[in-house]
Order: C-alpha cells, then sequence, then structure tokens
C-alpha cells in the first residue's frame, strides 16, 4: 500500500466527515427503537445488559426479564439490582435442564406476563428481553402476541431482544439487528467459563 500524503489524508477524512455529517443530519425521528442481537456468537446478553448499564449511567429507568439463564449466577444480574433495576427471572435454566415442556411453557408465560408489563409501561425506556428468542423457536410463546405486544410498545421505549435464531417476524419489525457469529471459542477448546469474564 502506497503511504498518503498528509494532503491526500486530509482530503480523505474531509470526504468522510461529510458523508457522516450528512447521514447525522438525516436521522430527524426521536423514538425508542428494537434492538435484536442474535447469532450464534458470544456476547449478545453482555451487550444487551452494557445497554441497560449505559442507560443507567444516564439516570434512564431500564428494565430486565431474563429467560433461560436465571438460575445461574450472573454478575451482571447482581449488578443491575444493586443499581435499582427491575429484573424479573424466568428461573427455570436451560430447557435440558427441566426436561418438562408444561413446567417450560408455565415459567416462560409467567416471564412474558413481567416482560408485557415492562412493554406497557411508558415510565421504562429501556426494556431487555433476554434470550426470548427461545421461547419462540420452542413455540412456548406465541409469536403474534409478542411481536403485537412490541409494535404496541410506548413511543419513548427501547426494547432490546437477544439469543439466537430470531424469528423472522421480530427480525423484520426491528430497527437494528446485529448478528454476532462465532470465530473462535474457548469453550471448543476445553477451556472453562470463569467467574466475572463469562458469567
Amino acid at each position: 500500500m502506497t503511504k498518503e500524503t498528509d494532503q491526500q489524508y486530509e482530503q480523505r477524512m474531509k470526504k468522510t466527515k461529510a458523508a457522516v455529517d450528512e447521514r447525522v443530519a438525516r436521522a430527524q425521528q426521536e423514538r425508542g427503537t428494537l434492538i435484536v442481537l442474535t447469532g450464534n456468537g458470544k456476547g449478545k446478553s453482555t451487550s444487551g445488559f452494557g445497554t441497560i448499564f449505559r442507560a443507567a449511567g444516564y439516570g434512564i429507568k431500564a428494565a430486565v426479564v431474563q429467560y433461560i439463564k436465571g438460575t445461574w449466577p450472573c454478575g451482571e444480574r447482581d449488578l443491575a439490582l444493586t443499581l435499582g433495576i427491575p429484573v424479573e427471572i424466568m428461573g427455570t435454566g436451560f430447557t435440558w435442564e427441566t426436561q418438562n415442556r408444561d413446567k417450560d411453557i408455565a415459567a416462560a408465560e409467567k416471564a412474558w406476563a413481567a416482560s408485557k408489563a415492562f412493554l406497557e409501561d411508558d415510565s421504562i425506556e429501556v426494556l431487555l428481553l433476554d434470550e426470548i428468542t427461545y421461547m419462540l423457536t420452542y413455540e412456548y410463546l406465541d409469536v403474534k402476541e409478542v411481536v403485537a405486544a412490541l409494535a404496541a410498545r410506548p413511543h419513548n421505549q427501547t426494547v432490546i431482544i437477544t439469543g439466537r435464531n430470531c424469528h423472522p417476524d421480530v427480525i423484520a419489525l426491528a430497527d437494528t439487528v446485529s448478528e454476532i457469529n462465532p470465530v473462535k471459542h474457548a469453550f471448543e477448546e476445553g477451556i472453562k467459563a470463569r467467574k466475572g469474564v463469562d458469567w
């Protein structure tokens, strides 16, 4: 690669700035968004909780509903509770742990009832529905009901949905979708998950 002159660099950065400024100027809507973090890679829940903590840092009211991982020790959940962020937990753990479909459906419906209450509360500006995608994949919850509730949420409310294999109807409704794909994972090399890093 040929090294740029200072003048070439300056011209390239001016063009970049003009393009960014134009995009910023076009963004005129003020409303909450629906964010989907899906894919098979690590970091979906971590990213979702990071946004919750960002909101809390600005004094913005946030809430969390955790599907799937609720029975495990969880540093991010503990911090959320310490910060006074409401956290509802499905509490059954992974579906292969319970091996009881009726119990899983009942737990999912209870967690969904808490989710709906938050989705109707216009004081909640940021809501994390952590790993709700599995509830739709396994048909524990009705996708039409979930999509309708997401669409009807308060205008100012941002919702973050995490989990693998997000339903196409949820993706169609979403404003932002990130698919997190694995390149390498320590677990595949036999390295244990570590407290404070992985959970």
